[in-house]
């Protein structure tokens, strides 16, 4: 299983044949090496409706007849535009053809901002865990630190999970730390970091911070394999 990050907070899982893309940032996202012409995604999740997760998500589902799975109203919401969803809730999984996904709590914002000077309430924010193979990955979403990501860590041994550390809408560097820590993640990838500039960090230093080994920085388009 490949499992690759792409600039912000999108992440590539390629397995059994199935590409599944987590929160596809693309246009707009000058970290990412990713063109959205030349994705062709299975299946991708959502962790929740602001712009820069929900990013492309509508062009890509429609053009690859790609699965979206996203919390019941974002999923809803998505369904409107024409696209094939499936929606879940928070604590809740289901076993997919490709895999597992449960929902756990993310603690953050959710409205997607219009061009009406609106904001369209999208459901509650969420992280994901993935199990696919026997590995477990947890994509935390955009969250703070919380004290239940140790019962996450507890219930689902972690083989892989992405943190934002960007700080000023999500955790910084040491909530991100303490997080890693309590979830008990064997490898941590920082993600939605420098994209704009309130959110700049150094990743490097972030992975001082944590055990010898378990963090890794990776460039857009570099590959942890599973």
């Amino acid at each position: 299983m490949k499992v690759s990050y792409h600039g912000h907070s999108v992440v590539k899982v390629e397995t059994n044949g199935k590409t599944i893309l987590f929160d596809p940032f693309i246009i707009g996202n000058d970290l990412t090496d990713l063109k959205v012409d030349e994705l062709k995604p299975d299946v991708i999740i959502v962790t929740h409706g602001h712009g820069d997760h929900l990013g492309d998500t509508i062009e890509l589902a429609k053009k690859n007849n790609s699965l979206v799975i996203a919390n019941f109203e974002l999923a809803t919401y998505l369904s409107w535009q024409g696209l094939n969803t499936h929606g879940m809730s928070i604590g809740g999984a289901y076993e997919f053809d490709f895999g597992k996904v449960k929902l756990t709590p993310a603690f953050h914002g959710t409205g997607l901002v219009t061009e009406n000077n609106e904001i369209i309430y999208l459901g509650m924010p969420a992280g994901v865990l993935l199990t696919i193979e026997g590995k477990t990955i947890y994509h935390a979403g955009d969250t703070g630190l919380f004290m239940d990501m140790r019962l996450i860590g507890d219930r689902h041994p972690i083989d892989l999970a992405f943190l934002p550390i960007g700080d000023n809408f999500t955790m910084g560097p040491e909530d991100a730390a303490y997080a890693a820590k309590i979830l008990g993640a064997k490898k941590v990838v920082p993600i939605h970091f420098n994209t704009f500039p309130p959110i700049k960090q150094d990743p490097h230093q972030f992975v001082q911070m944590l055990d010898e080994g378990v963090g890794q920085v990776l460039n857009a388009g570099e590959t942890i394999e599973l």
